[in-house]
């Protein structure tokens, strides 16, 4: 986005970091804790989140991401110490591989919308997925900016709640950008890349 105006894109990750952006915030982990290790950004997350806790997932153990099923993923977490994945964690963990091989870029930030949704309104909202909860969201994104809409046709994909979610890590990126973001969590993994959320 550059000012109040949104320009919407759908590609793999290295595409969206060649585009010209001061600041992205990504819904995936970023810093990545090892064996039984719970990150602190993530219990952060969801002590913050009370009721609506389940939306935020555990990040995957590194030793789990060599995996190519499920079961293995949870045998690899349990012989580091760990526990088994959730489907939901398994299910990103390709994603997390593709970030996590350009989060190094000082661009990228780790966000989580419901926590984004949370600070902007103060309130509980109903689910996403239905049709109160989306809207409850676009209203809330439309005191930010207040011509917002859902984009169509979709980009690539992503469901209406994707591009609700789209939407509030950019409310995020921006916070980010100005100085003014909460950040949940602190110091890096292994790797070098922060381990925290950026609210």
């Amino acid at each position: 986005m550059r000012g109040q105006d949104i320009t919407w894109y759908a590609g793999t990750f290295a595409d969206l970091l060649a585009l010209p952006a001061a600041v992205v915030a990504v819904d995936i982990p970023i810093g990545l804790p090892s064996g039984a290790e719970r990150r602190g950004c993530d219990v952060a997350a969801r002590e913050r989140l009370g009721a609506q806790r389940s939306s935020v997932f555990f990040a995957p153990p590194r030793e789990a991401l060599p995996a190519r099923t499920h079961a293995e993923a949870c045998a690899l977490s349990r012989a580091a110490g760990g526990a088994g994945l959730s489907l939901q964690t398994w299910h990103i963990t390709d994603k997390v591989r593709e970030v996590g091989a350009l989060a190094t870029d000082p661009r990228v930030v780790e966000a989580h919308p419901e926590l984004s949704f949370r600070a902007l309104t103060g309130a509980v909202l109903p689910r996403k997925k239905l049709v109160v909860g989306r809207d409850a969201r676009l209203a809330a994104l439309r005191t930010w900016l207040p011509s917002v809409a859902l984009p169509v046709p979709r980009p690539g994909r992503a469901a209406p709640d994707d591009c609700l979610d789209a939407l509030a890590c950019a409310w995020t990126a921006q916070r980010w950008l100005r100085g003014e973001a909460d950040v949940l969590g602190h110091g890096t993994d292994p790797d070098g890349r922060p381990v925290r959320i950026v609210v």
